[in-house]
């Protein structure tokens, strides 16, 4: 039996839908084909992914709205020209300068905020990417050798998953910003990003991690994975050639889903104090600096927890229209 048991299964399944339906599954198109096809019909997903694409293309082009438009850097103070008679950050100034108004030290609102989105985004995408390698990694580890191995790598997910995400996210944020991390070949400062990224991606590798380690623990078990056995694979064959192309559905479904808390957990950590640390700016410590002063003065708040919302709302529909696309039992009618 084929390395793509679990695509098999989609397409059986999903041709079985389509029958009970008075439909004939489309000749020569493979599951995720058929998962596009899917998802281009759900325009609301479609919708709100180009949200989100629009989102990380402004804060991308943050160096020239800030050096073309804004005249200004994310860390200039302007205290003689953005500040009130009173000493409260001046509004939004729609024809000139401080389009979203300035924070209570004279720095420009609307360039923090693309800054700020940057490591927001940077911090989201490569705890992402930390979660999802190393929570696959262990998860058909586990799964597919059982025994001990499989006892001791639950237990660890067990242990990560007993302590709340913030909670343990403030520990391990507090203790890394105080000696940095030391790798051996090279030493990563407690100020750095990377320490923020790596609190977040190992905290959430439990909750991708078990659901992964659950299907390989059926997937094991399956003919076409005792067949590669009968063909002399090696254990790391199967597991790359047989098991991982049999998860990667559940994987990319995982992704926006982590990638959405990711974000949500860092912004709540440097609310706290734990995550991205001054002068560097993100939408939670734009938020945490700025409270103060609500409800006197607003915007220095709402604008970034506004773009979060966005952010944040757009990765989850849109990832819940990549997973109605990839579940085959989905009511979705498909044109020929």
């Amino acid at each position: 039996m084929s390395a793509t048991g679990t695509g098999t299964e989609l397409s059986t399944e999903l041709a079985e839908v389509l029958r009970a339906e008075g439909e004939e599954l489309p000749p020569g198109i493979g599951p995720y084909q058929l998962a596009w096809r899917r998802l281009k019909r759900n325009k609301v997903a479609l919708a709100f992914g180009g949200l989100f694409v629009l989102i990380v293309i402004l804060c991308v082009l943050a160096p020239v709205y800030a050096h073309d438009i804004a005249h200004t850097g994310p860390n200039d103070e302007h205290i003689d020209t953005a500040l009130s008679s009173v000493g409260l950050p001046i509004g939004p100034t729609w024809k000139s300068k401080f389009f979203f108004g300035a924070d209570d030290v004279g720095r420009d609102v609307a360039v923090r905020l693309l800054y700020g989105g940057r490591n927001s985004l940077e911090i989201g995408a490569e705890a992402t990417a930390i979660t999802i390698f190393l929570a696959t990694i262990l998860g058909i580890i586990a799964g597919y050798f059982r025994g001990p191995l499989d006892g001791l790598i639950s237990r660890a997910f067990d242990l990560i998953w007993a302590y709340p995400v913030y909670l343990l996210g403030i520990v391990l944020g507090v203790v890394l910003a105080i000696g940095g991390l030391d790798l051996g070949l090279f030493k990563i400062s407690g100020s750095s990003l990377v320490i923020t990224s790596m609190i977040i991606g190992v905290v959430y590798i439990p909750y991708v991690g078990k659901p992964i380690r659950g299907q390989v623990l059926g997937l094991r078990e399956r003919e076409f994975i005792d067949a590669a056995r009968q063909q002399g694979l090696s254990h790391f064959q199967i597991m790359v050639g047989e098991i991982l192309p049999n998860v990667i559905s559940t994987i990319i479904v995982f992704v926006p889903l982590v990638m959405a808390n990711a974000i949500l957990t860092e912004a709540g950590l440097s609310y706290l104090g734990a995550g991205v640390r001054p002068p560097n700016a993100s939408w939670g410590t734009m938020i945490s600096e700025n409270l103060q002063f609500v409800p006197a003065v607003f915007h220095p708040v709402l604008v970034p927890g506004l773009m979060l919302v966005l952010t944040v709302l757009g990765i989850n529909v849109f990832g819940d229209g990549v997973r109605d696309a990839l579940d085959p039992r989905a009511k979705i009618r498909i044109e020929h």
